[in-house]
């Protein structure tokens, strides 16, 4: 009896173990225009299914065709571990017939049993393109270049275009705003080289993105749209500032109509032609207000929301104790560019340079998050004293005033240590080290000594020095090789100069086993940061402050040619935008695969250290 209760637990139990790996998922585009055919597709992860049930229409949708179910299995072998997947996949031709958002209802289906409910599609439906005449039995695929794009062998300003666009326009000083560059285009474009303003009259942070195409309705037209780059500004003038055109050098591959096939022929066989198109973006203004008059005392720049809290490690310490007051200001704003509020302490406490942590990210209002900082001082008389509260100032951009914090003050009660106090000077070229008066002079003491006469026994005989030279010189080939060795690991912008190659090599790697896994968005990632990273290793600025520009400036110090400098921008461009572009995936793949290892295996030859 026990055996059969113990073996239906366990059915139970595995049985839901297993259920839990089935998924039941719908996916459909995001966004669609009206007059757009696009596939809906409810996959689920077995094949032992029935009853799939789904809604017999669909608001703003005509079902054109469906639901058809396609079986797919798939098995791996890998290091002797034997892993396969089934799925079904019921699939529907909709076409959208009328502008808005819409949500795609559930699915039902039955699997061992047990019915499942999968997700609902959400999809935006853009107004048709204005400019279109053959929208209607056009399927979507993510792009609309071929039916919407002008004809021939130019391509037009309503074909690709970059908006340049401020979140405001009108800011106090150090006021944080966001400046989005956005790519419109109806055409295939890969990106040769941009050329970024300098921001002068601004304090520039770059938000971390990675841009994915979506279809836009913008000016009457269907885009295919991406956010390229996005920077946080923070002005650090008042007046008219100017943030000057960014220059976009693009190739356009256009599709071209030959009715002779000989024309065909001798253009290579090819049904593209190549466009090289410059863009630039327009100016953007910025009225910017000085901060107004009746600045507080101790007003330290902050422009924002801010607030300020302080702690203390002790409040009861002997002489020569160090105690530790931090200070923690939050909010959103220019966090990094504050300075910091000073602590007075006491005449008799030494004091430090404070310690400073910032834990920020970026937004478009600018740095949120806090900025940590932590005094350390010492006592060297006993005694109670005060530490008075600090007060901290900053400029509040939503009442547009000033507002003044101030922290607690602390008593502090400090106790005779060991020692005499007195005798304690504080050496302030190296405050690490300290003199103690009246212990440095010991007395000498005077004993009778009686000596051995050379030459008796082991003493003065050969062996005898031989004992002590060999060592010694052992001990100073050790010494130098030590001291040799521990000297380079000390350098570790030169360890890291050493091992770029090496790094590069083993990402590229990485890389190249995810190109034949087709792990398409896994594979770029991996690119780029070979890319970065070898380049960050390699002239030793850190990753978080390289930028297109700094590395050219950087390379042509180091005397690398200026081609194999192009080609290494080329390369990050190709690989940013390839993953976006539309095309061949796999040659476009293997194509940023063969860039990236060539042009890392060139500049390994020119950067000499």
């Amino acid at each position: 009896m026990r055996k059969h209760i113990f073996l239906l637990i366990t059915l139970i139990v595995a049985s839901n173990l297993y259920a839990k790996d089935i998924s039941f998922t719908a996916s459909a585009p995001e966004v669609v225009a009206v007059g757009d055919q696009f596939r809906l597709a409810y996959t689920i992860t077995t094949q032992k299914v029935k009853d799939f049930r789904a809604s017999p229409s669909i608001s703003g949708f005509d079902i054109l065709m469906g639901p058809t179910r396609s079986q797919q299995s798939n098995t791996q072998i890998i290091n002797g571990n034997v892993t396969s997947t089934n799925s079904v996949t019921y699939t529907y031709i909709l076409l959208a017939n009328k502008e808005g958002d819409f949500s795609i209802p559930a699915a039902t289906i039955v699997v061992d049993g047990e019915q499942m409910i999968s997700n609902a599609a959400k999809i935006k439906v853009l107004p048709a393109d204005k400019s279109s005449a053959n929208n209607a039995g056009r399927s979507n695929n993510g792009s609309n270049q071929s039916s919407s794009a002008s004809s021939g062998t130019t391509v037009s300003s309503q074909d690709l275009f970059v908006t340049a666009t401020t979140t405001r326009t009108k800011v106090f000083e150090q006021e944080a705003f966001l400046l989005t560059y956005k790519i419109y285009t109806l055409v295939n474009v890969t990106l040769a080289s941009i050329k970024w303003p300098d921001f002068k009259g601004f304090h520039s942070q770059e938000v971390e993105l990675h841009p994915s195409w979506k279809l836009e309705h913008y000016n009457g037209r269907n885009y295919n749209a991406a956010v390229y780059r996005q920077f946080v500004l923070f002005p650090q003038q008042g007046g008219q500032l100017t943030i000057e055109p960014a220059r976009f050098d693009a190739v356009v591959a256009k599709p071209v109509h030959y009715d002779d096939p000989f024309d065909a022929y001798f253009n290579g066989g090819s049904n593209y032609v190549e466009i090289k198109k410059t863009i630039t973006t327009p100016k953007v203004t910025i009225n910017v207000d000085p901060l107004p008059s009746g600045k507080p005392a101790g007003f330290s720049g902050g422009v924002g929301d801010f607030s300020i809290s302080s702690s203390i490690n002790t409040q009861k310490v002997k002489t020569n104790d160090a105690i530790t007051i931090k200070l923690v200001i939050s909010g959103t704003g220019n966090l990094k560019l504050i300075s910091n509020p000073e602590i007075v302490f006491p005449k008799d406490f030494e004091t430090f340079d404070p310690k400073i942590d910032n834990k920020t990210r970026l937004t478009k209002d600018g740095l949120t998050g806090s900025r940590v900082i932590e005094y350390l001082a010492i006592p060297r008389h006993a005694g109670k004293f005060k530490i008075p509260a600090v007060a901290f100032s900053y400029f509040d951009v939503k009442s547009k005033s000033y507002k003044k914090l101030t922290t607690q003050e602390y008593e502090i009660d400090v106790q005779k240590g060991e020692g005499n106090a007195e005798q304690i000077i504080a050496n302030f070229t190296n405050k690490e080290e300290l003199k103690v008066l009246g212990e440095d002079i010991r007395f000498i003491k005077l004993n009778e000594v009686n000596l051995t006469p050379k030459g008796q026994f082991f003493y003065g005989s050969v062996s005898y020095w031989l004992f002590y030279i060999i060592p010694g010189i052992a001990f100073i080939i050790f010494f130098i090789v030590h001291r040799k060795q521990a000297v380079e690991n000390r350098n570790m912008a030169k360890v890291r100069t050493k091992k770029a190659n090496k790094v590069a090599v083993k990402r590229l790697k990485l890389a190249g086993k995810l190109l034949s896994e087709n792990e398409k968005d896994a594979f770029y990632d991996e690119v780029l940061k070979t890319l970065w990273g070898y380049i960050s290793d390699k002239l030793n600025i850190p990753v978080s402050k390289l930028s297109k520009d700094n590395i050219e400036g950087k390379l042509t110090d180091y005397g690398v040619d200026d081609d194999l400098i192009k080609n290494f921008i080329d390369a990050l461009n190709e690989c940013e935008f390839a993953r976006f572009a539309p095309g061949d995936e796999n040659q476009a793949m293997d194509k940023v695969y063969a860039t990236a290892l060539e042009v890392i295996s060139k500049m390994e030859n020119s950067i000499k250290h």
